[in-house]
């Protein structure tokens, strides 16, 4: 019969799922790691129907720190309106390019013109 850790072609093994001499990592060390390191998941979802696709969703996961975002350039955070306060001037713009349509669509196209110009 086996012992609980096995040697076999150098591997260590054993039956807890811990590697023999090694200590067991803790959750804070292994989420240190996956934020230092980064992990990233890529999935497809399709929906067919009798051979005709009708949906398909692309899904990509990447998991890292704020530093480590900053390092592969993805800032999307610091940029996004929505995110960083700026919902006011986003809630202007909106009023105005809805008044600027609302003009267009009523023939009051010089209205637009000089709204066009001092927006």
């Amino acid at each position: 019969m086996a012992s609980p850790a096995q040697s076999a072609g150098g591997i260590t093994s054993s039956y807890g799922g811990q590697s023999a001499g090694r200590e067991p990592a803790n959750l804070g060390d292994i989420l240190e790691r996956v934020l230092d390191k980064g992990v990233v998941v890529a999935g497809d979802i399709r929906v067919n129907l009798l051979d005709i696709e009708l949906l398909t969703i692309k899904l990509r996961l990447l998991i890292v720190s704020v530093e480590t975002a900053k390092e592969l350039g993805i800032d999307w955070w610091e940029r996004d309106p929505w995110l960083n306060g700026d919902q006011e001037r986003l809630a202007a713009e909106n009023r105005r390019l809805r008044d600027r349509i609302t003009a267009l669509e009523e023939g009051d196209g010089q209205r637009a013109v000089e709204e066009r110009g001092n927006g």
